[in-house]
């Protein structure tokens, strides 16, 4: 199963929503940013719908590697990733 980092940056008055469409998906892990697996058609699926909530000079990037074994992940600090694992 594919895992994606996803990072945002648009305007101020736009951020949440932005991070409630993307909560629906993945971790908040930081401001703007998410990460997690998802299914092949859920990521085509959050492709094509942030590219359509974008307006013009905002971007979105989307890091993708497949499956989260491949990701050498450190983190220093508390890791949101942890409370994940209680649900």
């Amino acid at each position: 199963m594919p895992y994606a980092i996803i990072v945002y940056d648009v305007q101020a008055d736009r951020t949440q929503k932005f991070l409630h469409y993307l909560h629906r998906y993945l971790v908040h892990v930081q401001n703007s940013v998410f990460e997690g697996e998802l299914t092949d058609g859920q990521l085509v699926e959050i492709e094509d719908t942030l590219q359509e909530m974008l307006e013009p000079d905002e971007s979105v990037m989307i890091y993708r590697t497949a499956g989260e074994s491949y990701l050498d992940r450190s983190v220093y600090g508390n890791d949101p990733l942890d409370d994940q694992h209680f649900l």
